[in-house]
């Protein structure tokens, strides 16, 4: 929607024709007149919103952005209304606030994060859980003496395992007290991205904010240059114009890129002739994928007259590579047509090109050069702009130095590694962060040593040595993952657990596990044939020893398995029960167990069967119960007759008149 000041402006035109219309149709009812009017010009205010936002810029396709306030409890918002999140993803440390806040505008740049050596050597932002790509990652960097002691810090800053910034006592004042913003492109694909701060001698690194926005993969010819370096910024310039972008004004950067004046890298600053050209007019060919760069690069400009050569100079390190991006629009009316002006684009002294800005693209529209300087062998680039014709022009530039991605650890050994950060417990200051062997310019995480694989593309763990940490956890299973390791000392811990199935890889040479509090059993894997050394005395093992474990030390290496009174099987050690072996129910006693099981079933099948025989064969007579109550009544009823019929016999002896005779 266009401002509401113009919808304003162009309402009074719009009432004075409408009046006009108006009167033309004398007919119409005052009602209807009023009615019309309103309707006309909401139609044209409708019609201005939508013609004024037809030409809407391309919309950006990724939308991964993080902006950390870091040493800040709660989200923030700055001036120009981006939202700062509160300190997150750190590995440790302490927060902050600079000595003089109100020197500072915005309020991410008032708090900080520093890591005391308290906190281990190396110390890290990690943001997790985000997808394949490149990313524009930028560092705000301050010290502003928070701590009261004078002494800006000495640290390393590194990237996915690379050391990109490297920060030295003394600093400038004018960084020290202002901060300095840093920035760069990389390609993360293990899906987080590491922020790694270094400490040299017991100095705190610190950093005041942390912003991460993913972009086009594409950009940057990284087809080209392809994803094993990292694109760290050593100067992007807006000739003509003043700092701008994300952070210092309103102006948008896609990519979270910020634009400083050329002003002072311009080798003939004073010289006469150099003057800037601005235009408001549109500049096609903005804002495109890959690169995204901004209108307003395009839209001013610097050239020089008089024949005289525009140069600029960069200060760079030696011994890298440098990707050079140069920004051209002819934004002059007066060039009309091919051949007005040409100039030679000259690096160091080579000419590499000719460019003809008009005959390329014509005027008002954006055009980008750029070149790879290689095997630089001295501190400084220079670009120097020769006319051919005309006067040369220049809209921006760009240096990036390309840094070889150093060697990171294998995926697999880093996940073995965290599982043991957490399964050890291991204190805050040993400094067990980000990537367990990068970079190979720094040490590898206390009490670990890494070398390169076989292929040397990749960092591997081939030994661990932290007897007497005070550990009090255990062993992780994902140790096992670790596949190139050949010796292991976790002695005189606090250890508990078994020892995992899956430790004593085929590379596997030495292990001392002695003095923790290890119970189980022995596990068949640490029979590997490479162990030469292997102390597990003093634990809680119990259960039988295998042979082949025992083995070595007969074949000239050297074994101690004393300290545990459940071990049992060879020599020196007491006999195993019979059925019993490893601390559970040996093979043979599984075997005696399912036989005697099957003895029973069987003797059980035959009680069955037997009584179910007697049953069919075991006949009962008895007589059924109510068989049984009729016969007794029966019984009965004879007797009583019996009875009466010797009475009546006994009457009729005695000669007395009976019942049953007639009278």
């Amino acid at each position: 929607m266009p401002p509401l000041s113009l919808l304003y402006v162009r309402t009074p035109t719009l009432t004075l024709s409408l009046s006009n219309l108006l009167q033309l149709k004398k007919a119409k009812s005052q009602t209807k007149m009023s009615l019309l009017f309103l309707f006309f010009v909401f139609f044209f205010i409708i019609s201005n919103c939508t013609s004024s936002s037809s030409t809407p810029l391309p919309p950006y396709p990724y939308g991964i952005a993080y902006h950390i306030d870091c040493g800040s409890p709660t989200n923030t918002t700055d001036p120009f209304n981006k939202i700062w999140l509160s300190d997150r993803f750190f590995t440790g440390g302490t927060s902050n606030v600079v000595s003089e806040p109100l020197h500072f505008h915005h309020p991410h740049e008032k708090t900080l994060r520093f890591f005391p050596i308290s906190f281990g050597k190396k110390n890290c932002y990690v943001v997790p859980s985000i997808p394949a790509g490149r990313y524009f990652i930028r560092i705000f960097t301050v010290y502003d003496n928070y701590d009261g002691k004078s002494h800006a810090p000495s640290f390393d800053v590194s990237i996915e395992g690379t050391v990109v910034f490297s920060w030295r006592y003394p600093w400038p004042e004018p960084l020290s007290r202002d901060g300095a913003y840093s920035d760069l492109f990389v390609h993360v694909d293990d899906g987080e991205a590491d922020v790694c701060f270094y400490s040299l001698a017991t100095d705190p690194p610190v950093i005041g904010s942390l912003e991460l926005i993913q972009v086009d993969p594409l950009s940057y010819d990284s087809s080209t240059v392809g994803d094993n370096f990292v694109l760290v910024n050593y100067g992007r310039l807006s000739c003509g114009s003043d700092q701008w972008g994300p952070g210092f004004s309103n102006d948008t950067d896609h990519f979270g890129r910020s634009w400083q004046s050329d002003l002072k890298f311009r080798s003939n600053t004073n010289a006469n002739g150099v003057r800037q050209l601005f235009t408001t007019n549109t500049i096609s060919g903005t804002d495109q994928k890959p690169n995204y760069f901004p209108m307003k690069l395009y839209q001013s400009a610097v050239t020089i007259g008089g024949g005289a050569a525009l140069e600029y100079e960069l200060t760079v390190d030696a011994k890298l590579d440098y990707l050079v991006w140069l920004h051209f629009a002819e934004i002059d009316s007066t060039v009309t047509k091919a051949g007005q002006r040409v100039f030679d684009v000259v690096i160091n002294g080579k000419n590499l090109t000719r460019i003809d800005i008009y005959k390329q693209v014509g005027n008002f529209a954006a055009f980008s050069w750029h070149y790879t300087v290689k095997n630089l062998s001295i501190n400084y680039l220079n670009v120097k702009l020769i006319t051919v014709a005309g006067a040369p022009l220049i809209s921006g530039l760009e240096n990036y130095a390309l840094v070889p991605k150093d060697l990171s650890t294998v995926p697999d050994q880093v996940v073995a590694m965290r599982a043991l950060k957490d399964s050890f417990r291991v204190p805050g200051r040993m400094g067990w962060n980000g990537d367990p062997c990068a970079p190979t310019n720094w040490d590898a995480w206390e009490g670990v040593t890494c070398h390169m694989n076989e292929n040397r593309t990749a960092l591997v763990i081939t030994q661990i040595d932290l007897g007497s940490q005070g550990f009090k956890g255990y062993i992780s299973d994902q140790i096992s993952l670790l596949s190139n390791l050949v010796s292991l000392n976790l002695s005189s811990n606090f250890l508990g657990g078994t020892i995992p199935s899956g430790l004593g890889q085929k590379s596997l040479v030495r292990l001392d596990l002695s003095g923790n509090r290890l119970s189980g059993s022995i596990t068949d894997s640490l029979t590997s044939s490479k162990l030469q050394l292997v102390l597990l005395n003093d634990n809680l093992l119990e259960g039988r020893v295998p042979e082949e474990l025992y083995s070595i030390g007969v074949h000239g290496g050297a074994i101690d398995l004393s300290g545990n009174k459940g071990l049992c099987g060879v020599p020196s050690l007491p006999a195993c029960a019979i059925f019993w072996e490893k601390g559970r129910l040996s093979t043979l006693g599984k075997i005696a167990i399912g036989l005697s099981c099957l003895v029973v079933f069987c003797v059980l099948l035959l009680v069955i069967y037997i009584c179910i025989r007697r049953r069919r064969n075991d006949y009962d007579f008895g007589l059924p119960q109510e068989l049984t109550s009729l016969a007794a009544k029966r019984n009965r009823y004879q007797r009583q007759k019996s009875l009466m019929l010797l009475e009546m016999e006994s009457l009729h002896a005695r000669g007395l008149p009976s019942p049953f005779t007639s009278r």
